[in-house]
C-alpha cells in the first residue's frame, strides 16, 4: 500500500476548486462520500469505460461492474492495478482501504474483500458515482 506520494497530475487546491463542482471537490479532493443510492451510476448497465472525473484516467470497465445492493457502483477489479492507489484508512473507527486515482490522487471510494460476493476476485470496489465518468461503448 502506498501512503502519500507525488502524482503525475498535480494541481493547486485552487485549480481543483475551479475545475470541479463543490460536490465533486468534496468527494474527489477531500474524501467525502456521496449518500448511498443517489449516484448516477448505481444501477447503470451501460457498456463502456469508467474514468476518473477529475483527470480522465480510465479506471474500470463495465464488464467488471456488479450489483452489490450497497448503494454505490461496485466493481470486482480495476482496469489495471497501476490505475489505482491503495491507502490504509482508519477513519470513522473502521479499518478500510481507500482507493485513489493513481494519476491525480483523487478519492474514488474503498475496496472490501471477503464479503461473499460471487465475483472472480471476491473484492468489491465500492466507488462514488461522482468520482467517475462513464464513456459509453456505443
Amino acid at each position: 500500500m502506498t501512503t502519500d506520494r507525488a502524482y503525475p497530475i498535480t494541481k493547486t487546491d485552487e485549480q481543483w476548486r475551479e475545475e470541479l463542482t463543490p460536490q465533486e471537490y468534496a468527494v474527489l479532493r477531500r474524501a467525502a462520500t456521496e449518500r448511498p443510492g443517489v449516484g448516477e451510476y448505481v444501477d447503470t448497465e451501460t457498456e463502456g469505460v469508467y474514468s476518473c472525473r477529475a483527470c480522465g484516467t480510465e479506471l474500470f470497465r463495465s464488464d467488471t461492474k456488479f450489483h452489490s445492493h450497497c448503494g454505490w457502483p461496485s466493481f470486482y477489479a480495476p482496469l489495471a492495478e497501476d490505475r489505482v492507489d491503495y491507502i490504509e484508512d482508519s477513519t470513522l473507527g473502521m479499518k478500510r482501504v481507500e482507493v485513489r486515482c493513481a494519476s491525480c490522487g483523487s478519492h474514488l471510494g474503498h475496496v472490501f474483500e471477503g464479503e461473499g460476493y460471487d465475483t472472480p476476485t471476491d473484492q468489491r470496489y465500492c466507488m462514488n458515482s461522482i468520482s467517475l465518468r462513464l464513456e459509453s461503448k456505443a
